[in-house]
């Protein structure tokens, strides 16, 4: 900061009113949704750049698009540059390969200027409940490559300099089984866009552009200096670990997966070379996913109350092979992402645990869980999908039982749907919410956190159940002698039918009465079991 420069106050005023802004762009996407898993899931994020693209302030929202969001703006600038960008553009892209994730989370992304000068972006980036592909909902298992996963949007103008490209509108509602709910949750993106976009702009007006630049500036410096500080009292070496996919090998047989994490004075290494080649199904993670996965585990060790910008990932540097399992490229099938992008987050968790058990627990039932229920609705013949993750058990601590009922670490801030509106808004009747104490938990000194087990009563002549689950065959680890989580699936029955146990299937016919009963698994242990007071068994 140059001596006559802004003072700390001041900096800090507009450091707190970007913050402002990014979570006023997440409230107003929210409040203006048209679908459940915006307005009631939450399974979107916002966020302020630089005009580089690189993340200054970000609402607290899905933790693994902490990792994506710059390389979506990043992304843009590659294909438009400055000079291609103009005050009212809006650019929209879902390519995995440049921006993270899979088809149906589809970005918004917007230049901010003043005056003719550009000052960053504002990007939003959400889950659409359909964006066409070959099932109901797009993603699932049985896809071999990206064509089948749904429509592909490269980064695009939807508004060129304030006028709607009404063109691209028609393309997505030609795509999508549910197009006025796309539309809908886009329309809602934009305006979260409009008003971040107002906010800087009157930012800018009231401290002028060179106290603004040299805020930005400086907030990245001091997230650098920050992450440099605290990487000092992290353990220092190499630091391994080990774990199986539940599928992935011959046969489908447990897929190995390993990582190597280096921690210096000055770096925070991470190498997941040498693992599988991407796969023929949709159990593929790009690179920007595998690096969001790793500044999620990255950030709880360097400070996990702080609030996000670039310059806090300074020291990381995340290696992986061009065309493996966590940097896949085209045309792999990537829509089932996050149960990947989970265990290269596990992997390094894994690694680190025993050297920051202040920080991080033993492991958790991991999957997202996530699911479709998806048909015509009988009473109103419209398309409805419910689509949603599903809370399980967390790891014990060296001082504390898991946690019970809590989303997995990769949707973080979101939450399941609640009952009340799944029942306002589908043919759907939820017979039973509850812990999963049934099934047991990873014993200990301190044991894991219970599972849940949610009911779905189909109340519709016909629908479809489309699921992808991990930790299903390979039981979440324990520490310290603590015994291993427990396992997650679904059971389908229905009238005069057995019950099916399942841990993925696409599109799978339901009728009316039957029940599709989600049962997560609980966390491990931490400590021998013999060790736990007899009154907390």
């Amino acid at each position: 900061m140059p001596p006559n420069g802004p003072n700390a106050f001041t900096m800090d005023i507009i450091h707190n009113a970007l913050i402002s802004a990014s979570e006023e762009m997440f409230t107003v996407t929210a409040r203006t949704a048209k679908s459940p898993i915006i307005y009631d899931v939450l399974d979107f994020s916002t966020a302020i750049t630089d005009p580089e693209g690189n993340v200054t302030a970000q609402a607290v929202a899905v933790p693994v698009f902490v990792g994506v969001l710059d390389f979506t703006v990043k992304g843009i600038l590659a294909k438009y540059g400055r000079a291609g960008l103009r005050p009212g553009d809006v650019i929209i892209l879902n390519d995995p390969y440049l921006s993270g994730t899979h088809l149906n989370d589809v970005a918004a992304v917007t230049p901010f200027f003043f005056g003719d000068t550009p000052v960053g972006f504002g990007t939003s980036k959400g889950h659409w409940n359909d964006i066409g592909g070959i099932t109901f909902g797009s993603w699932g298992p049985g896809r071999t490559e990206i064509y089948q996963e749904g429509l592909q949007i490269p980064p695009c103008k939807l508004f060129s300099e304030g006028k709607a490209n009404l063109d691209i509108l028609e393309i997505i509602k030609s795509n999508s089984r549910i197009p006025e709910m796309c539309i809908g949750d886009l329309e809602a993106q934009v305006a979260g866009l409009r008003v971040a976009a107002r906010r800087v702009e009157k930012l800018i007006a009231k401290y002028g552009l060179e106290t603004y630049f040299s805020t930005v500036d400086d907030i990245h410096r001091t997230g650098g200096e920050i992450a440099r500080r605290r990487l000092k009292e992290l353990p220092k070496g190499r630091f391994h670990a080990e774990d199986f996919l539940d599928e992935g090998g011959e046969g489908e047989t447990p897929l190995p997966v390993h990582v190597e994490v280096e921690i210096t004075n000055e770096e925070f290494r991470v190498d997941f070379r040498g693992n599988s080649p991407q796969l023929p199904f949709s159990l593929n993670n790009t690179y920007p996913g595998t690096v969001a996965a790793v500044r999620v585990v990255y950030m709880a060790l360097i400070d996990p109350h702080a609030h996000y910008n670039q310059g806090l990932t300074v020291p990381l540097r995340v290696k992986a092979d061009e065309g493996s399992i966590f940097h896949a490229v085209r045309p792999a099938p990537v829509s089932v992402y996050w149960e990947v992008l989970t265990y290269a987050a596990d992997l390094v968790w894994k690694a680190l645990a025993p050297h920051a058990p202040d920080r991080l627990t033993a492991g958790h039932f991991l999957s997202v869980v996530g699911l479709i229920l998806a048909g015509i609705n009988d009473r109103t013949g419209e398309g409805f999908a419910l689509v949603e993750p599903n809370p399980g058990g967390w790891g014990a601590g060296p001082d504390k039982d898991g946690e019970s009922g809590l989303v997995s670490f990769a949707d973080g801030e979101t939450f399941a749907s609640s009952v009340e509106v799944i029942e306002t808004r589908y043919p759907i009747v939820v017979d039973r919410y509850a812990f999963n104490p049934e099934a047991g938990v990873g014993h200990g000194k301190h044991r894991g956190g219970f599972g849940i087990i949610k009911d779905y009563r189909m109340m519709n002549r016909r629908a479809e159940l489309t699921t992808d689950i991990n930790r299903a065959v390979v039981a979440p680890w324990s520490m310290e002698g603590g015994g291993v989580g427990t396992l997650n699936h679904i059971v389908i029955t229905g009238e005069g039918k057995q019950p099916l146990r399942v841990r993925k299937i696409s599109a799978h016919r339901l009728e009316r009465g039957d029940v599709v009963s989600i049962r997560t698994g609980a966390g491990g242990g931490w400590g021998d079991p013999l060790e736990r007071d007899p009154n907390a068994v």
